[in-house]
């Protein structure tokens, strides 16, 4: 006899908003759901597994008699005109949350190896002055203007200023989908990152999904949210129109982390066109974007020009990042993988597996594998003796 399990229409319906399906992929998924609602018949314990996993919610929570409350997991600064987004879907609730769980054990692993607290965390409060600030970070991590003259293009800039944070003592994740699984990827227009606020496991989440030219900005703004001791979710891109004190405070320190007030004025030739930004691009090796953006913000060029210049900028950057995509195959995974996790905490679990810290198999679910092989490969791709 088939065992059917009535559950209430109101989370049933709870759940598929909360998943962002729309009408047609619902039907498509799950022809039955209507008759589920009305218990005409009532979904399968199978049928209601499947469902759960394909939503993403806890089994348990589709038993309730009315939809849970899902509590913010960090403070939301994210904004869309002039309105604060209440909910999250499931994909950027289950990111923040490996990362909390990641951040949790990186904090136990650096408390029992006796590693200081994070010299950054709490170095600087919301409102300070932006441009000490800023230099403040700046020598920090050591990205002053001579150090981004050796790199190549912005791009590559931003992969070392990776590597410098995480020299600091933060841990930085770069990843365009949860966890590893590739169906499931993350929007770039709901979030750009956040900031996990810890004084000995500091972490910064950058939606590599976004365009890289956003997320060279994102980083450095987490990293100000960080500074000031917060966690933070926040929106995406430099041309972001926030008006909540936080956010506008971080948005200030990170343009001028990237370029410096004091040095823009004589380097600028006074044109906006496209040779100029990219030379500028080049000089500070950061994008065109933060360019554009940082030229109006010291009054350079007025706000028409700004709005003009950066609606075509924005359009080229998109096309020339659709066209690489198209070209990128997905990577190799045992490159990928330590830049989702981050290095500094992938190399973390691999030597403290090695040392008889952490079993094998917490090893296995913190780094995203299930086979020694794979676990083995990570070690030589991560540079762990």
């Amino acid at each position: 006899m088939t065992v059917r399990i009535p559950v209430s229409a109101e989370v049933l319906r709870w759940a598929v908003d909360r998943a962002g399906w729309s009408e047609d992929a619902l039907r498509g998924r799950f022809p039955r759901f209507e008759g589920w609602l009305v218990a005409d018949p009532a979904p399968t314990l199978k049928q209601l597994q499947a469902f759960a996993h394909a939503v993403h919610v806890p089994f348990g929570y589709l038993m309730l008699p009315a939809p849970p409350q899902e509590p913010l997991p960090i403070p939301d600064f994210r904004t869309r005109s002039n309105e604060r987004r209440e909910e999250l879907s499931p994909d950027l609730r289950d990111t923040i949350y490996a990362c909390q769980r990641r951040q949790a054990w990186y904090r136990d692993f650096a408390l029992s190896h006796g590693l200081g607290e994070v010299a950054l965390v709490g170095s600087a409060s919301i409102g300070d002055p932006v441009e000490p600030v800023a230099e403040r970070i700046r020598e920090t991590i050591g990205f002053g203007m001579e150090r981004r003259s050796a790199f190549k293009s912005w791009e590559a800039a931003f992969r070392q200023l990776i590597d410098l944070i995480e020299d600091a003592g933060v841990l930085v994740s770069v990843n365009g989908i949860v966890g590893a699984n590739t169906h499931r990827v993350l929007d770039p227009d709901e979030f750009g990152g956040f900031a996990l606020v810890d004084q000995y496991a500091p972490l910064i989440f950058v939606n590599a999904a976004d365009t890289k030219a956003a997320q060279i900005f994102t980083i450095v703004h987490e990293l100000a949210h960080i500074a000031a001791g917060e966690s933070a979710l926040s929106d995406a891109g430099v041309d972001r129109s926030d008006h909540d004190e936080h956010e506008l405070w971080c948005n200030r320190v990170a343009a001028e982390i990237l370029v410096p007030r004091a040095t823009l004025p004589a380097a600028f030739r006074g044109v906006t066109d496209t040779a100029e930004l990219q030379r500028l691009a080049a000089l500070y090796r950061v994008s065109t974007l933060v360019v554009l953006s940082r030229l109006h913000d010291i009054q350079l060029i007025g706000w028409d020009e700004y709005r003009a210049r950066y609606r075509d900028e924005l359009s080229r950057v998109r096309e020339f990042a659709r066209k690489a995509k198209e070209g990128n195959s997905g990577g190799d995974f045992y490159k990928t993988q330590p830049l989702r996790l981050g290095r500094r905490f992938a190399r973390a679990v691999v030597a403290d597996t090695r040392g008889g810290g952490t079993t094998y198999g917490e090893a296995y679910r913190l780094l995203g594998t299930a086979k020694p092989e794979t676990f083995g490969r990570l070690t030589v791709e991560l540079g762990v003796a």
